[in-house]
């Protein structure tokens, strides 16, 4: 038994003090992945999370999907899927949680957390004070957990800050915009004439469920949608859950930082008022037996602060797709902007404009001007109100935050500034660094040095030669143009030769289109043109090219729309070559056509975006000459997805067994090898409701051996489903002959692999 007298000096809190590398604040996607990259680079983290869960909007709490670049795979940009960290999380969240369960991936994100031993976390703790040791550098953040009674100083070298309204950044005095720039300010024509306050707005979704039986509900008093806009109640429906509601959406006009709470019960007002219109307007059929399983607590945010960098990013910069030196990321998503008002405006719930392809996002935009030791994450780098219009979302602010941990262990290593970053010998560091491990950069590849491999005499039990896509007893009706895509090598005529299916005589066109832009996916450049008379019946048909291109790069062999035409599939699927349609995908404002009205610096194009496996199926047909793509030499290149070309050896159809075999140029010690496999950086893996057909992905190698030149046996996997393998051996050895046998479980996609690094 405890007893303790009264005192009249009152109790302090309990208090715990830590000691660590880096302190992250945010355990949102952008600081988890922060937290675990600078933990597996060997530095003490301690990550601080003001929610009982990790994940932030992708959370149980919040519910909503995760995405990036793919962008529900309605844009033009192919194989963009964020690679490392982010890209390890939503594979193994895939494998465990198809469906889509966002409380399974809670648990996800608290294993990959909890398991590493270098990372603190301490959940339902709120940071609410900041310590300085002159004007520009943090000491000490310090924090409360309710849950504990417990109060939290937290010493570090670095910080992070991804609280998406940044805290840390905010009490340590670094300089924040809220609102809309003026045009004139970044020459950005999308940007209002002048500066405006209007933001995005906040979301609360529900899910539903039939029970079997009627069920009633009576609303709450403050249930209400009297003020929804008429277009607002025309989207409800009663088959919507989870973050299709996205559009159920508030606040844009308040302040989304101090009124929050108060934005949250207008949308707890709205979210009752819908269920109760959906359940007791008698506007609805099969509604009876619904009932309403689950309303989000808190919000989803979209906007509040954005931190001013060492360099912002503009329209301009996603738009044009510009280079960046410092480039450590990238994003892909539309420049997507909603009205404040959300579901009381009569303006559309949403505006979205896609660039062409994706843009990079440098290493300055995460560093406040004037601080020494804080980085910012997520949603607070440095970017003005139209270009966070597409930075802001989850996969892009998870996969800077990786590339921020990587970047203060190096500087914690090499004792250096966080701005010596900037310097090119730095900078080309990090950059080699995050590509090692998987973390994609646009136009950057892995240097020789880094790789024992390199330069070693490469060869494989066998080669695909991409002849043909052969033929199974599949068609697809042309209601929608079709094309398939093709990396094609410069200074070549090709020759494709496919068989189509016409219900009546008809004309079919067809088209091999190129991208302006060498490493794009948008085809809005067309190479040669071929028109075909068909008669009624099954016909093949010869496509001959007279002209060539004056690059490697990818092209797409178009059938034009014609919907008295089916042209025949093959159910084999290969690493780096796909079908593509000019197909809708309304969740992204795709219609098929980037129409603009006015001069906003927004480009005009159309959209050639693939289907979701079970379907999207290549086009059948026969190539002349064989695309000579799939090089042993690839595994080497320094590329670890398709880009320009596949970059992959594929070894021949119909082989469950393949091996390679490096021979180095001398004997050297071998510590780890890094493998890179194809987990389809095309497909969208939205973390929650989707669901997905597959829990792998079929082009992935599963089962492996390494063998040493004497055939013993160094290492093996099995049941693999990760785009990133990273074997450490258990001591050295030292050889010159490296072996890697792979087997392939999956009969129509040939055994293939991007990526072996040998350290």
């Amino acid at each position: 038994m405890y007893k303790s007298q009264f005192i009249s000096a009152g109790r302090e809190s309990h208090n715990v003090e830590y000691h660590v590398d880096v302190a992250i604040t945010g355990g949102g996607l952008a600081g988890v992945c922060a937290a675990l990259s600078a933990a597996r680079n060997g530095l003490k983290v301690c990550l601080i999370q003001d929610r009982p869960v990790l994940g932030g909007n992708a959370s149980s709490e919040v519910r909503l999907w995760s995405l990036g670049a793919t962008s529900h795979m309605g844009n033009n940009n192919r194989y963009s899927r964020e690679g490392g960290i982010i890209d390890e999380i939503m594979l193994e969240n895939l494998y465990r949680n198809p469906e889509g369960n966002t409380l399974i991936l809670d648990t996800v994100l608290l294993e990959k957390v909890t398991v590493e031993e270098n990372i603190t976390l301490l959940l339902n703790t709120a940071v609410y004070d900041v310590d300085k040791v002159d004007d520009e550098t943090i000491s000490s953040v310090t924090a409360y957990c309710s849950q504990n009674s417990t109060q939290y100083v937290v010493k570090a070298d670095y910080f992070c800050d991804g609280s998406g309204d940044g805290v840390v950044a905010f009490m340590a005095g670094a300089p924040f915009r809220i609102g809309a720039e003026a045009h004139d300010e970044f020459s950005e024509k999308m940007a209002p004439a002048q500066e405006e306050s209007e933001l995005l707005g906040h979301s609360i979704y529900f899910y539903s469920k039939d029970v079997g039986q009627p069920t009633k509900f009576i609303p709450p008093s403050f249930a209400s949608i009297d003020k929804m806009t008429l277009d607002r109640v025309k989207r409800i429906k009663p088959s919507d859950i989870g973050p299709r509601l996205w559009w159920l959406e508030f606040g844009g006009n308040l302040d989304t930082i101090y009124q929050s709470e108060d934005i949250k019960f207008e949308l707890w007002k709205v979210v009752y008022g819908v269920w109760d219109y959906i359940k007791n307007s008698g506007k609805f059929e099969g509604v009876e037996n619904l009932t309403l399983e689950w309303v989000g607590t808190i919000p989803g945010k979209r906007e509040s602060r954005r931190f001013e960098g060492e360099t912002m990013l503009v329209q301009q910069d996603l738009v044009e797709q510009r280079s960046h030196d410092d480039a450590i990321s990238y994003g892909g998503w539309a420049i997507d902007h909603h009205p404040g008002d959300g579901v009381y405006s009569d303006r559309p719930p949403c505006q979205q404009y896609h660039t062409k392809g994706v843009y990079t996002i440098p290493l300055r935009s995460f560093v406040p001007q004037k601080m020494k030791n804080l980085f910012v994450l997520g949603r607070l780098i440095s970017a003005s109100h139209i270009a966070f219009g597409s930075t802001r979302v989850m996969c892009t602010c998870a996969h800077g935050g990786q590339a921020i941990g990587r970047a203060i262990a190096l500087c914690k290593d090499n004792n250096i500034g966080i701005r010596e970053l900037f310097e090119r010998d730095n900078i080309n560091a990090l950059q080699q660094s995050l590509l090692i491990d998987g973390h994609f950069i646009p136009s950057l590849k892995i240097s020789p040095a880094h790789n024992k491999l390199s330069g070693s005499t490469i060869t494989a039990s066998s080669t695909l030669l991409l002849s043909s896509l052969p033929a199974s007893d599949i068609w697809k009706r042309l209601t929608v143009s079709g094309a398939q895509m093709l990396p094609l090598c410069a200074n070549t005529k090709y020759q494709f030769t496919t068989k189509v299916r016409a219900t009546k005589a008809t004309v079919l066109t067809m088209q091999l289109r190129t991208s302006d832009r060498l490493a794009n996916y948008t085809p809005n450049v067309i190479i040669h043109e071929q028109q075909f008379t068909l008669t009624q019946g099954i016909q093949a048909l010869e496509f001959s090219c007279p002209v060539s291109l004056s690059e490697d790069q990818y092209a797409f062999l178009c059938f034009m729309q014609n919907g008295n035409v089916d042209v025949m599939q093959s159910d084999k699927r290969v690493t780096g070559v796909m079908s593509v349609f000019n197909g809708e995908n309304k969740a992204v404002s795709n219609t098929g056509f980037q129409g603009v009205e006015g001069d906003i610096g927004i480009d005009e194009f159309e959209f050639w975006i693939p289907e979701r496996r079970p379907a999207g199926h290549n086009f059948a047909m026969d190539i002349k000459p064989a695309l000579n793509c799939y090089s042993p030499q690839n595994t080497v290149n320094g590329i670890t997805r398709p880009y320009l070309a596949p970059n992959a050896w594929v070894a021949q159809w119909g082989a469950s067994e393949a091996k390679l075999h490096f021979k180095l140029s001398e004997a050297q010690f071998l510590n780890q090898l890094t493998l890179h496999f194809d987990t389809d950086f095309d497909h969208a893996l939205e973390s929650s409701l989707m669901g997905h057909h597959e829990n792998t992905m079929p082009f992935c190698i599963a089962d492996y051996r390494i063998l040493d030149g004497n055939n013993n046996e160094m290492a093996c996997r099995q049941s693999n489903y990760q785009s990133v393998n990273k074997i450490v051996f258990d001591k050295p050895f030292k050889t010159d002959t490296l072996i890697i046998v792979f087997k392939q479980n999956v009969g129509h996609v040939p055994i293939s692999i991007f990526e072996i690094i040998a350290q």
